[in-house]
């Protein structure tokens, strides 16, 4: 039974359900209801009303279905399961009394069965009805207009028969059951066969959950997890009280959101490499083809982009959607038809545009469904609503691969941010069923921050499941970057290709000696299809790499998981990031690597193909004759996403760390301390440039500087190195006061990437890490650098009670950090004490900002104990929490005396009259506060007539702000009454409260300091 609480909780999900479909599938359900007695017939009325939208007629209801109890609830269940498992393929065998003494109670009792029967006979029972006398030639008229589909015809027929009193409905029951019985049509049963067999070939690709070595096939309902599905809102767009942006569940991906495009069809998943793009989309094909949800939609019809690109020869619509994914047996002109005829039923799914070759245009329109043409130009003019317009089209990509052009055509975008610390935890367990051996993951994972930091990327928890053993037996010495992470499943691999312990130390000289071959043909495959933005490959491109049977069997090069039609076994690398840390091994270790190539791949890039070029320096790129198929010539074809997950590696190849390791593969020593210099040169030049574009600073304020694309990278590269010196003369020179960071796609791993460089700076700085992804992880591994920080803002990051608490132990012996902003997080009660024991322990600490959490009143109280010890803090955020009045009174009696405070926001803190009385009476008797910010409640005249006496008696407020507090003319008035008594006040604003325009009028005469 389904509960009014769960029905309230995904209502989003069911509107979005009730709308998505037409509006003859919205009445559909509304028979259901109607035959079951859930609706009345005044119900059913009051929802058919013409021309309102249907997402209102859908939320109508949901209000009735819901005040109607957890039957009601239950039952509307029922209902759109009925209506989607009968659209297009009714068989009913129904049965009534012919005779009934109540026809018009039996027509609606069954009325599902009856539309049925009526579908193609609506014409000929209309004209019988109209000759015995039970329809006028007008009311059969209204029933055929042509707005009307049949079935439509036939329940605006049954619905007169409910409202006459003629015999009308009588003589339906008795008619409609001499009619011939009607069987799916010809042309429905192919199509059913069709999708039957569609639902059979998505589910067969979607059920197992190939691991990323290929060794074993997981059942994906066993061992999926859920990730952070983050749904984009523009910013500012929220008003005061913005919160956090919206977590989805993969069932709400469809769901009535905010809208960026509400005429576009698409919707974006962006996320990094290893966030679980592929699997999401796995999830939702699993989830449609066995009936669990996405029922909206007939059709669905999955695309790999990197398959796309593999399409050299023209093709069109009908092509794409049977030859290249499943071929109707019967009736492919009736089935394609369809589809055109019926978009709305139809998903498309493309995943990976990031690694698709061709970048997103709108200048070639194709609007032809029948007509061939290239894959891109196929593929962008469905994105774009050309082809198949009103069709679902699901995209997923790498940020960086999506351009603003492609987001016009976007109607939502969502962020994959990987595993939450609850995820990796579920995962592990999911993995791991034996006795104790999750438990000790967890609490090794817990116990190395820097590893627990990279497991948030689901690839890289899947190898710390798979390297679980070599990782517990381990002493001390864990994976801190990811060049380790990958030289650990490397050694891995190699292990259990080799004999049982053959080489019991572990990934050391001899065991990488023994397969360096292998090793070198799969880096030389890799190399070469980055630069080509291959990642599927054929026996030609295999065998031209010298890759032969026994390179494949060591388990990097799996069979791709949909085959084009015409290849002979492509395949394709575990995964884009081991493409890259093969390629970026075969440039440390193989001997035709020039220094040349080096400097280009740390200057990332093609001349001219990005922002990219702005930011590094020239000098990085010496020459402008490339030899053809020279490595530099290859990776200038590259894409620049990818170069940097390369450089990231062969940054941590060429580390002091691993030069042993390299030595060992026959590569002179000489050369390697060649190669490790120059990209520690790259690496120091790239980023004092980077730091030289900096502006100079505004007169009077700090110098800013806001990250350009590729300093998060140059960071993580400097950081794979793991060198302390370098990274102290990278920054050595860096001059600015405040470094902004926001929408960066900072996670905990980027984090120790910035602490590890950012703590030699030599003058503090105000790091601000807005819109990211920090989380309670993050923040551990930002506290080498809290030293030489100001201020730390850290607004929408994920974190919790345990990530503040930890960040105030350590900002306790911080005397140069002086400022926090914490809000839009999920910070709790829990927080309180912590926050109270750093004003009580900080006396030069001014600004705390937590607004937007989840602060009740007591938490207040206790974080103002620890305010009444303060005698610094100037900035106080509370705005968008729970205080209530309580917490309002512990807030102003703390406040009162206070000495430096001069800005205090509550806003929207479900303050009343009582809380009001408190402040005005801390009004009367603070000197230091100029700005008080109280919109967003409920205080109401009472409250403000106290304020008003408040006001009389303060000597130091500039500005009062009481937007949206249901205040009235007569509240009004008494603020008058204290203005004319204080002469330091400068605003009062009363925007949203209970004013006519000639009330407007008159006070904003009275005095010019309201603004109303």
């Amino acid at each position: 039974m389904c509960s009014q609480e769960d029905f309230q909780a995904r209502r989003s999900q069911l509107v979005a359900l009730l709308v998505s479909g037409s509006l003859e599938g919205f009445e559909s359900i509304l028979d259901w209801l109607l035959s079951w007695d859930v609706l009345s017939w005044e119900d059913y009325e009051g929802l058919r009303l013409p021309g309102q939208p249907l997402s209102h007629s859908a939320r109508h209801l949901l209000d009735t279905v819901w005040n109607k109890g957890d039957w009601g609830c239950q039952k509307l269940l029922e209902a759109i399961q009925e209506a989607q498992a009968n659209s297009h393929t009714l068989e009913l065998h129904d049965s009534w009394d012919t005779h009934s003494l109540h026809p018009t109670r039996d027509l609606q009792s069954h009325r599902p069965a009856i539309v049925r029967e009526l579908y193609n006979h609506v014409e000929a029972v209309l004209e019988l009805a109209k000759e015995r006398g039970f329809l006028s030639q007008y009311e059969c008229d209204e029933i055929r207009l042509p707005i009307f589909t049949s079935s439509q015809r036939a329940r605006r027929l049954l619905d007169l028969a409910t409202v006459k009193a003629n015999g009308l409905a009588a003589f339906l029951l008795q008619h409609i059951k001499k009619l011939p019985s009607l069987p799916l049509t010809s042309e429905a049963a192919e199509r059913q066969r069709f999708i039957s067999k569609l639902r059979t070939m998505v589910s067969a690709q979607s059920r197992f959950l190939s691991t990323y070595d290929g060794s074993e096939n997981l059942c994906l309902e066993d061992i999926y997890t859920e990730n952070i599905l983050e749904l984009r809102t523009e910013v500012g767009t929220a008003g005061a009280l913005q919160k956090s942006p919206a977590i989805l569940s993969l069932e709400e991906l469809f769901g009535t959101h905010d809208h960026l495009n509400k005429d576009a069809d698409t919707v974006l998943v962006v996320g990094e490499a290893g966030s679980g793009k592929s699997t999401l989309l796995q999830r939702l094909h699993l989830l449609w083809a066995t009936g669990q949800n996405f029922q909206q939609f007939l059709f669905v019809f999955p695309f790999s982009c990197r398959q796309l690109q593999c399409m050299a020869k023209p093709l069109s619509l009908r092509t794409l959607l049977f030859e290249h994914c499943c071929w109707p047996d019967v009736a492919q002109q009736d089935v394609f038809q369809f589809l055109l005829d019926h978009p709305d039923r139809v998903l498309l799914t493309f995943d990976g545009l990031d690694e698709f070759k061709f970048r997103f245009t709108d200048r070639e329109r194709h609007c032809s469904p029948t007509d061939p043409t290239s894959v891109q130009t196929l593929l962008f003019n469905l994105l774009q609503g050309n082809l198949l317009k009103n069709a679902c089209k699901v995209l997923t990509s790498r940020p960086d691969a999506v351009s603003a052009l492609l987001r016009k055509f976007v109607r939502t975008e969502c962020h994959l941010k990987g595993f939450s610390e609850e995820g990796i935890e579920l995962y592990l367990r999911k993995h791991h069923r034996e006795p104790g051996v999750a438990d000790r993951l967890i609490r090794l994972l817990q116990a190395t921050s820097a590893l627990h930091g990279l497991c948030h990327l689901p690839v890289f928890s899947w190898m710390v499941s798979r390297c679980h053993q070599e990782l517990l037996l381990q002493n001390g010495e864990f994976p801190t970057t990811s060049t380790d992470m990958y030289l650990l499943i490397l050694q891995h691999f190699l292990l259990h290709a080799s004999p049982p312990d053959s080489y019991p130390l572990g990934l050391g000289p001899r065991l990488l000696q023994s397969r360096l071959s292998t090793l070198l043909h799969l880096g030389h495959l890799a190399l070469r299809g980055l630069a080509l933005s291959c990642y599927v490959f054929s026996v030609q491109q295999l065998q031209a790499a010298q890759v032969d049977s026994e390179d494949i069997a060591l388990g990097f090069l799996v069979r791709a998981q949909s085959v084009v039609p015409g290849s002979k076994a492509p395949l394709e690398f575990l995964h884009i990031t081991f493409q890259c840390f093969f390629a970026a091994f075969y440039l440390a270790v193989s001997a035709d690597t020039a220094a040349a190539s080096l400097r280009h791949l740390f200057g990332c890039g093609r001349l001219g193909s990005s922002l990219l070029v702005r930011l590094l320096p020239t000098l990085c790129i010496q020459g402008s004759r490339v030899k053809k198929g020279s490595e530099v010539a290859l990776l200038q074809k590259a894409e620049p996403h990818n170069l940097q997950i390369t450089a990231a590696f062969l940054a941590g190849l060429l580390s002091k760390e691993h030069r042993d390791l390299l030595v060992a593969c026959q590569i002179p020593k000489r050369v390697l301390l060649q190669r490790h210099a120059c990209a520690r040169s790259c690496l120091a030049q790239s980023l004092r440039e980077h730091f030289h574009n900096i502006p100079p600073a505004v007169p009077g304020e700090a110098k800013s500087m806001h990250a350009m694309p590729g300093f998060i990278w140059l960071i993580r590269c400097l950081y794979e190195m793991q060198e302390e010196q370098l990274a102290q003369e990278a920054v050595r020179r860096l001059d600015i006061g405040h470094l902004k960071l926001t929408f960066c796609r900072v996670g905990p791993a980027e984090c120790a990437a910035l602490a590890f460089v950012l703590r030699h700076l030599q003058r503090p700085v105000a790091l601000q890490l807005d819109h990211n992804s920090v989380g309670d992880v993050g923040v551990e591994q930002l506290l080498p650098c809290l030293g030489v920080c100001t201020a730390l803002y850290l607004r929408d990051n994920n974190i919790s009670d345990r990530g503040l608490c930890t960040l105030i132990e350590y900002a306790l012996h911080c005397e140069q950090l002086q400022k926090l902003a914490l809000f839009n997080n999920k910070l709790t009660d829990g927080s309180a004490y912590s926050m109270a024991k750093l004003l009580a322990r900080r006396q030069n600490f001014l600004s705390l900002r937590v607004g937007n959490n989840h602060i009740t009143g007591a938490g207040a109280q206790v974080l103002a104990q620890g305010l009444k010890n303060n005698t610094s803090l100037k900035f106080l955020g509370f705005w968008g929490n729970s205080v209530g009045d309580k917490g309002a009174q512990a807030l102003a009696e703390a406040v009162a005396d206070h000495q430096s405070m001069t800005w205090l926001s509550l806003v929207g803190n479900n303050i009343g009259s009582k809380g009001a009385q408190a402040l005005a009476l801390m009004l009367e008797r603070n000197k230091a506060l100029e700005e008080l910010c109280l919109e967003e409640n409920h205080i109401c005249d009472e409250g403000v007539c106290s304020l008003a006496e408040g006001l009389k008696r303060n000597s130091s407020l500039k500005i009062l702000k009481l937007s949206n507090n249901g205040i009235t003319y007569r509240g009004a008035e008494a603020l008058l009454q204290a203005l004319s008594r204080n002469s330091t006040i400068l605003e009062v604003w009363l925007r949203g409260n209970t004013f006519s325009l000639e009330e407007v009028e008159a006070l904003s005469s009275s005095d010019s300091r309201f603004l109303l």
